[in-house]
């Protein structure tokens, strides 16, 4: 059986304020090819279909359409909820779209009752598991503890004892968890509860394929048991990511072959660092002139006008950091202490913000600045030398 598998679509999603519709739309295009170039059998999507529980109208109506072309395709499709989804939204008429040849499985209730596919050697249970809040899932399920590995060990007995009334039946799981092992990115929600979230692969033991989603990198856990990772690249620190599928050959012996099949890409990622003069003029950051861009500047002052002038050479500049050796404004041996009056402390921050001494003619607007939310009559006159004048 040839299965595609996915997860982590975050339909709605948006990069830095870049919207993503277009490129989510673009990889659906993608699958629906690979499905029928590749001749799929089965695609399995392993949660986190919409960005928020609440998706914007225009993410419900692209999950629509691909649901609605992967039903027309030659795949049977078996879909489980993420943490980003509501289950029952996403769930929501599963049993009439089930006659469609697509299997939304969002329900606590369905965890143990699989979709059974054939090929020419036999039938394949495949088991969606919808992610488990440890929390929401304690009390109906009996649990001892609240826990995201209490919650998938229960699920896995469920199933496991299905499996047991089978024979010659080959295994497939689809799960939405943080499996040890693998490592995140900073785009993912934290599921942690009471600070472990990790489950061991060994829950999953005896299962001839683990299709997991919510990670975004795809892993190779062992070879029958893998990430997919998100299609497209929601954070900076995705930029070193392959983004695709894996395709998947589950042979009669239950032996698994998987590639790697890599999504387009809408625009490179680069993460760039160095002074601003050094990002402007070096020429081997021509290839990332048409990236989104995250610049990191290590000037010692803060230069004027800095994304502006990135994004002259940089035009998609979407992120914009400083890192130099100076303390942070208000750290601990930074010169803004208790005693000083208004115009010191702006003018300390000021200098310590910039790393260097502001102009008297920009003291001047600076205290004016400062003696206008004043409203003590004993406010600090302006000082000769910043503005020429005297005054108050």
């Amino acid at each position: 059986m040839r299965i595609l598998h996915t997860s982590d679509w975050h339909l709605g999603r948006s990069f830095h304020r870049e919207g993503m519709l277009g490129p989510q739309a673009r990889f659906v295009d993608h699958l629906l090819e690979v499905v029928e170039s590749e001749r799929v059998d089965l695609v399995v999507v392993a949660g986190d279909v919409y960005d928020r529980a609440l998706p914007p109208v225009d993410a419900v109506r692209l999950a629509d359409e691909t649901l609605v072309r992967l039903a027309r395709s030659r795949a049977t499709v078996v879909l489980s909820s993420g943490n980003h989804d509501s289950a029952q939204r996403l769930g929501f008429s599963a049993r009439l779209i089930d006659a469609a040849g697509v299997h939304l499985r969002t329900d606590l209730a369905g965890v143990g009752t699989p979709v059974v596919v054939h090929d020419d050697a036999g039938p394949v249970a495949v088991h969606a598991i919808p992610y488990l809040d440890p929390h929401a899932v304690a009390d109906p399920w009996g649990l001892d503890q609240r826990s995201h590995q209490a919650a998938l060990t229960e699920a896995m007995h469920r199933i496991r004892t299905d499996l047991g009334a089978r024979t010659g039946t080959r295994s497939v799981v689809l799960a939405h968890a943080f499996v040890a092992g693998a490592q995140p990115s900073d785009s993912e929600r934290d599921i942690s509860v009471g600070g472990v979230a990790r489950v061991p692969t060994s829950v999953f033991d005896g299962i001839d394929y683990v299709a997991l989603g919510h990670l975004h990198g795809a892993h190779v856990l062992d070879d029958h048991i893998r990430y997919s990772g998100s299609p497209l690249a929601y954070s900076f620190s995705e930029a070193s990511h392959r983004k695709g599928s894996w395709l998947v050959d589950l042979a009669a012996d239950a032996t698994v072959h998987a590639e790697f099949v890599e999504a387009p890409v809408p625009r490179p990622l680069a993460r760039l660092r160095g002074t601003l003069e050094e990002l402007l003029a070096d020429p081997a950051h021509a290839i990332h002139e048409d990236a989104w861009v995250e610049a990191t500047l290590t000037d010692e002052s803060r230069p004027l006008d800095a994304m502006d002038r990135l994004r002259r050479r940089f035009p998609h500049t979407l992120m914009l950091a400083f890192a130099t050796s100076r303390a942070a404004v208000g750290a601990p041996g930074a010169s803004l202490a208790s005693g000083r009056t208004d115009r010191d402390i702006a003018r300390e921050f000021l200098r310590e913000l910039r790393g260097i001494e502001p102009d008297p003619a920009e003291l001047a607007e600076l205290y004016r600045a400062v003696d206008a939310c004043c409203a003590d009559p004993d406010a600090d006159t302006l000082v000769g030398a910043a503005s020429g004048e005297g005054g108050t």
